[in-house]
């Protein structure tokens, strides 16, 4: 399926565009999936058991609470073993890190980071770490599939979907596989208020903005809401709105954007000291370094 086709087609329906996140923005999952599926995972399929506590501290740091947060998993885990590697103890440990090249040439060629064109890219560029990393990959998306249920969104994040979808049309931008987006869309009841779910099949999130809203509305008519400051930069890169949702204060902050922040997006007053002042304490709670 032409995934980027969805996004060239996109008709709008209002004079508004909101792009939203999911993980960790809308639902409060993004913990869960990286300690209970993501982090036991790279354990077996590397082979890493022997400095599980300094992989676990590496790897909630890289994708919970750093600058880092909410990456495509792929360039996540490529941060994640950089910083292993450079780290002393696990230097002193001896234990092998699996090999991250092959990775990193495809992460640097290919803009849709999914299993799908990654284990495509493995047929003809096989490596025993990459085949690993593929495992990997696939192994968290069945488990999350089997096992994670009925995670629920952030309350007021309801409150906020259901009062915008009358004035904006409202499109998932996330780089979560589309199945998984889908299937928490549709167990909440929220699938509905949302025009079109763009996962990471779709491409970057600045592509999801750049292909789907970019000449359809006016600049000061579309909005990013993230938790990452991958969501700030897909804003940014694209000359648009920006609303942060600060981790750990997921729901004040949607409760902050229905009362107040909807209706300065609507009347134009939304750029400037407002959101200056979000972003100056989004950015205080995601630290550059460990």
């Amino acid at each position: 399926m032409d995934f980027r086709k969805e996004l060239k087609d996109f008709i709008p329906s209002h004079e508004y565009f909101i792009g939203i996140d999911s993980d960790g923005c809308v639902f409060d999952s993004m913990e869960v999936k990286q300690k209970e599926f993501f982090i036991p995972n790279a354990l077996k399929y590397f082979d890493l058991y022997a400095i599980s506590d300094t992989l676990r501290e590496t790897w909630e740091f890289v994708n919970l609470y750093s600058v880092h947060r909410g990456g495509n998993r792929f360039i996540s885990i490529i941060k994640v073993f950089e910083l292993l590697s450079e780290n002393p103890e696990v230097i002193k440990s001896g234990c092998r890190l699996p090999d991250m090249t092959s990775l990193k040439k495809w992460v640097e060629t290919e803009n849709r980071l999914g299993n799908a064109t990654l284990r495509k890219y493995l047929e003809s560029n096989y490596d025993k770490d990459l085949e690993k990393i593929v495992l990997w990959s696939e192994a968290i998306n069945v488990e999350i599939g089997i096992n994670l249920k009925q995670i629920p969104p952030f309350p007021n994040a309801v409150a906020a979907i259901k009062k915008a979808s009358v004035y904006a049309d409202l499109v998932i931008v996330s780089q979560t596989p589309l199945e998984a987006l889908e299937r928490e869309w549709e167990e909440n009841n929220l699938r509905k208020y949302v025009r079109l779910i763009a996962g990471q099949e779709h491409g970057t999130k600045g592509e999801h903005i750049s292909i789907g809203a970019k000449g359809r509305y006016r600049d000061n008519k579309i909005l990013m809401i993230g938790d990452a400051k991958g969501d700030m930069d897909a804003a940014n890169d694209n000359g648009i709105l920006f609303f942060p949702i600060i981790p750990s204060k997921e729901d004040q902050s949607w409760e902050q954007f229905v009362n107040e922040g909807f209706e300065r997006f609507i009347e134009n007053t939304f750029k400037g000291i407002f959101q200056e002042n979000l972003i100056r304490e989004f950015k205080s709670y995601l630290p550059e370094k460990q």
